[in-house]
């Protein structure tokens, strides 16, 4: 017992020291560096070292000294970390979106009408589409079909379904929740809590590891915005958080795509499997009535009736 809590502990101090202790060090390490130039003195990057061997010296006096600041600087990279995760936290919101409509009012009513123009722009790509693909039905070139090509490309840039979010990432996944409902007749919200306990380790392990992904995108964009503090001291450190975020909303936009997939793959795969361990009369792949029939049960705790037998 004692290995395994030695061995947790181990894990858990790893763990605060690789999120949140080393990147919140390397800020307050780009701060301090931001704070000794200021935006007159911002070309003069060489001179940073020297100021820092001069601050050190002036601790180094006292051991007293040094180790308040060790213990003052572990603690606010801590603190920054936990911002930072905070912060993620507050984009994941925003950039899934799935409560938009709760939203306070000014910010959801620029919300709704984004939408709008979102489900507009929708539905003026998907006619480009579908005049690209009649006239690649009447033509034999091989033209019209690069147009459909670029056609559904320019469509699915907006989404693969109507959206409904004013976000991407949101209506990436609300686009998994559309098909399984229209297609198997599956309410993913009232499936997914007992099909995830129901589904194997491997689909699990999958699916996690995009969670985890994105939580990592949406945390690194909270690092970007910590990191308009160093451009607001020093102007060049501007260029930090721009390529921060950037590289954290790409990021962001391929882990929302790969968990919509997965959790869109694992409603497909697992559902009648599901259904046969709650004893529903289901056999074979899941078709819409038996998914409106796992639907009903999750929500109402009704068991289908069987019809009766021919004569």
């Amino acid at each position: 017992m004692g290995g395994l809590l030695s061995e947790l502990g181990k894990k858990i101090a790893e763990r605060w020291l690789s999120l949140l202790v080393l990147p919140g060090a390397m800020f307050l390490a780009v701060l301090f560096a931001a704070y000794e130039l200021r935006h007159k003195r911002w070309y003069d990057v060489g001179s940073v070292p020297g100021r820092l061997d001069q601050r050190a010296d002036a601790l180094a006096a006292s051991g007293a000294r040094v180790a308040v600041f060790l213990l003052l600087f572990l603690l606010g990279a801590a603190a920054c970390g936990l911002l930072a995760q905070a912060m993620g936290s507050l984009l994941e919101r925003l950039w899934l979106a799935a409560d938009w409509q709760g939203w306070p009012a000014p910010l959801r009513g620029v919300a709704g009408r984004w939408v709008g123009r979102r489900q507009a722009r929708y539905a003026q790509r998907r006619d480009e589409l579908g005049r690209a693909r009649a006239l690649a039905h009447v033509s034999a070139s091989a033209t019209p079909g690069d147009a459909v090509d670029t056609a559904l490309r320019r469509l699915e840039r907006i989404g693969a379904e109507s959206p409904a979010r004013p976000t991407w990432m949101g209506d990436c996944l609300h686009a998994a929740e559309t098909r399984l409902r229209r297609d198997l007749g599956l309410e993913l919200a009232v499936i997914w809590p007992p099909l995830w306990l129901d589904a194997p380790d491997t689909t699990r392990t999958e699916i996690t590891a995009a969670r985890e992904d994105l939580t990592r995108a949406t945390t690194l964009a909270g690092w970007g915005i910590l990191y308009f503090v160093v451009g607001g001291l020093w102007w060049p450190g501007f260029v930090i958080p721009a390529v921060v975020i950037l590289t954290a909303w790409r990021r962001g936009r391929s882990a929302v795509d790969a968990y919509a997939a997965l959790v869109e793959a694992a409603a497909r795969l697992h559902a009648s499997t599901l259904a046969q361990h709650l004893g529903l009369p289901q056999v074979g792949p899941v078709a819409r009535d038996d998914g409106l029939a796992l639907t009903t049960y999750l929500t109402r705790g009704e068991t289908p009736v069987a019809p009766p037998p021919p004569p």
